[in-house]
């Protein structure tokens, strides 16, 4: 990733060199009371960039602080209600003893029926 990041700075270090040798024609700027500047248009260009993306770094910045804010405030919370292991409690269980064994008998046949024919 930071071959990536490298690799675009450069490309983009080039091609502001390129701009600037094919515009690198004397400009005048009359700024107030008269003043005038004189300058090279690259570095016109290039400054005016530079204070027209000042805004939206500035609001990116403060996006990212009030993000990361939120997100360790959220921690902290889910930290303080996160609830500890509890310690296992030393408890014996007893088995209840058999009781004394019946034997099953089926019901003697209702009078009058043929057990035989259900």
């Amino acid at each position: 990733m930071q071959f990536l990041r490298t690799a675009f700075w450069v490309v983009l270090a080039i091609i502001i060199m390129i701009f600037s040798f094919a515009n690198w024609t004397p400009v005048t700027i009359n700024l107030w009371g008269g003043l005038q500047l004189a300058t090279k248009l690259p570095l016109v260009v290039i400054v005016a960039f530079l204070a027209g993306s000042l805004p939206f770094w500035a609001l990116h910045k403060a996006t990212r602080w009030r993000m990361r804010r939120k997100l360790d405030n959220a921690e902290r919370a889910l930290a303080a209600v996160t609830p500890t292991a509890y310690t296992p409690v030393a408890t014996t269980t007893t088995v209840p003893s058999p009781g004394p064994a019946t034997t099953l008998t089926p019901d003697p046949p209702i009078a009058g029926t043929d057990p035989t024919r259900l």
